[in-house]
């Protein structure tokens, strides 16, 4: 039999791995011999999705469920447009809101459409590791842009400008609240940054993934300055809907029907019953609404008590539901300590360099969106595994 030549896996697959499943994979391991992990490293709710959207998903069961139209629901899109008149009073035209497969197709949609091979687009570090790991995928390059204290850990428009004169940006992506850090941008530090970019034709994309669990100030969406900004948000997090994978995008009009062609291709449709689900969603904001209240619970535990514990410089938690603790003073391995925490507390954590691979090692990310018992708990094996 002749030779048969291996299989070679491509260049743009050689991406790094999304460190936060490896942690998982370790916390299911421990579990699979019999201990309890306390779950803060994976950006997931412990509570299910709101009761109206599990009742309507049980009743779409007992019908066909067809492909629905590449771009979605007609009348999910119409709610989603009410939900910016209603919640961040601009008006949305209704065409330009496409549903995906989670937030994660959005950037996939949003980058493919917008930019070519070798296109520079700027992101601010600490960040989401798949912006950067997608971006490559698709041969662009990320421009990974430091982000500190003095800019409460957001790109400035001085920042933006000073890396487009390196070398022209075709992009920037940001996000308010942000992940890992929880932090988010004021109205007018989200504007500022819109009106440079789009002034110098950058293209603006705005995650908003998080919008809904803001504690320190309002969330104000990108789409309220330009309709030339692209967001992206999810039913992932307020709606407690992960699993789901359903997402959606507002675009300009001019990107809907490129959109419609590559979801067509890549999907054919978002799945039916998810989306038929989130419609009824927005039905169950009471609920959500409690949950909320129990992750401001979580947040405040964790701040009194992690400082006690030893953390004593976090970042700003303005929303979401992670909290970014600086460990130096314990380690300057960040890999390296959350690796022992968990095998020696059982408390799952993700490790800085996941979200910065420069400054990471210095940093651990906890999530508080589990059950305030848990909260209290953790913070006691902490505190006990470093007195």
């Amino acid at each position: 039999m002749p030779d048969v030549a291996k299989v070679v896996p491509s260049r743009r697959s050689e991406v790094p791995v999304f460190m936060v499943m490896d942690v998982m994979a370790t916390a299911a391991r421990i579990e699979a011999a019999g201990g309890r992990v306390i779950h803060m490293e994976v950006g997931q709710p412990a509570a299910p999705a709101p009761s109206t959207a599990l009742a309507a998903a049980h009743a779409a069961l007992a019908g066909p469920l067809r492909y629905t139209e590449a771009l979605g629901i007609r009348s999910l899109r119409e709610r989603i447009a009410r939900h910016y008149a209603d919640t961040y009073w601009v008006v949305v035209d209704p065409e330009r809101i496409i549903l995906t497969t989670g937030s994660s197709a959005g950037f996939l949609l949003a980058f493919l459409a917008l930019f070519e091979l070798g296109d520079r687009v700027a992101i601010a570090v600490p960040g989401y590791p798949p912006y950067r790991h997608i971006l490559k995928a698709l041969g662009c390059e990320p421009v990974m842009i430091e982000t500190a204290a003095d800019t409460r850990w957001a790109i400035t428009p001085d920042m933006l400008l000073a890396a487009h004169r390196r070398a022209p940006l075709k992009g920037v992506l940001v996000a308010s609240p942000a992940n890992p850090t929880g932090t988010m941008m004021t109205v007018e530090a989200l504007h500022d940054l819109q009106s440079a970019a789009e002034e110098h034709g950058i293209r603006f994309i705005s995650d908003e993934i998080y919008h809904g669990l803001d504690y320190a100030f309002a969330a104000t969406t990108a789409a309220k300055f330009s309709d030339q900004t692209i967001v992206i948000n999810s039913f992932s997090k307020y709606f407690c809907m992960t699993g789901w994978r359903i997402g959606w995008m507002v675009v300009p009009e001019p990107l809907v029907r490129p959109i419609d062609r590559l979801q067509g291709n890549l999907a054919i449709s978002v799945p039916t019953i998810a989306q038929i689900a989130a419609q009824a969603a927005f039905d169950g904001r009471a609920e959500m609404e409690a949950v909320k209240r129990g992750y401001e619970e979580n947040r405040r535990i964790l701040l009194e008590g992690l400082p006690r514990a030893g953390f004593d410089k976090i970042l700003p938690v303005d929303g979401a539901f992670y909290l970014y603790a600086d460990v130096s003073r314990f380690s300057s391995d960040s890999v390296g300590f959350a690796k022992r925490m968990l095998e020696e507390t059982h408390v799952a954590a993700t490790p800085g360099v996941d979200f910065d691979p420069h400054q990471g090692s210095r940093f651990i990310r906890f999530c508080y969106a589990g059950a305030t018992t848990e909260m209290h708990e953790a913070v006691e094996r902490i505190a006990k595994w470093l007195t």
